[in-house]
């Protein structure tokens, strides 16, 4: 089941239905992308077209950002749960260490990737790593023919929002790799350079204070909240006085 947020289609699932998704789509070995749609890319595709396009055709689209979960309810659509994009990501890191399914990091700083792979392998000593890559390449040929020598089973890539689906979105079949995820700033965290939420604040529902909090400098990215409340809710709202 789809919900749509202001044209962008969102699928209602839950992280464990999300990755029993993209299992399959590791079995299928056809190529998909996993998408992990928030306001702020809801706000930004309502100008970017190309942005809206792509992540309406990608093969899963999940909903990162508890705004949507309390709008949908509103809207007697209730999304199942949030599904952040980082939880995905470690669920999936987790069966890839049991099923011995082959990743790719790509993204971040110079070393991210490269201690987030050292973090990982530390926690799932099984897991096999077999490719890293800052998001600062500037050949995009070079890092395309590493990640096809590597043949990965799931390619993370954080180049930012935006660029990051841009480019799976452009390259993945060319890849032939199963899975192709978006992933934004997750290797950050995993690799310790930042921090994520305490535990209690991830349960609770507001991880994004603590974010606003720990990184002043995000205060201009929550401007998209109101904006995406206008959109979704009180837009709907207008439109049902009219």
């Amino acid at each position: 089941m789809l919900i749509n947020f202001a044209g962008i289609q969102v699928d209602n699932v839950t992280l464990e239905e999300a990755e029993e998704k993209a299992e399959a789509f590791i079995i299928s070995r056809k190529p998909h992308i996993i998408v992990t749609p928030n306001p702020e890319i809801i706000v930004t595709s309502q100008e970017d077209h190309e942005l809206r396009d792509i992540v309406n055709s990608a093969d899963l689209r999940v909903p990162d950002g508890i705004s949507m979960v309390v709008v949908s309810k509103i809207l007697g659509k209730p999304l199942k749960e949030r599904v952040s994009g980082i939880d995905l990501m470690l669920k999936l890191i987790e069966i890839s260490a049991i099923r011995g399914y082959k990743i790719f990091l790509y993204g971040g700083s110079e070393g991210v990737a490269k201690k987030a792979a050292l973090n990982l392998k530390a926690k799932y000593p099984a897991l096999i790593i077999v490719g890293i890559e800052n998001g600062f390449a500037s050949d995009d040929s070079k890092v395309i023919e590493k990640i096809k020598k590597a043949k990965p089973d799931i390619l993370f890539v954080g180049l930012g929002a935006g660029k990051q689906e841009r480019w799976l979105n452009r390259h993945l079949k060319e890849l032939d790799v199963p899975v192709g995820m978006v992933i934004g700033g997750s290797m950050d965290v995993i690799s310790g350079l930042k921090k994520r939420a305490p535990v209690w604040m991830q349960k609770m529902k507001i991880e994004w204070l603590y974010r606003l909090v720990t990184e002043p400098s995000r205060w201009k990215r929550q401007l998209a909240l109101p904006k995406f409340l206008y959109l979704t809710l009180f837009k709907n709202v207008i439109k049902s006085k009219l």
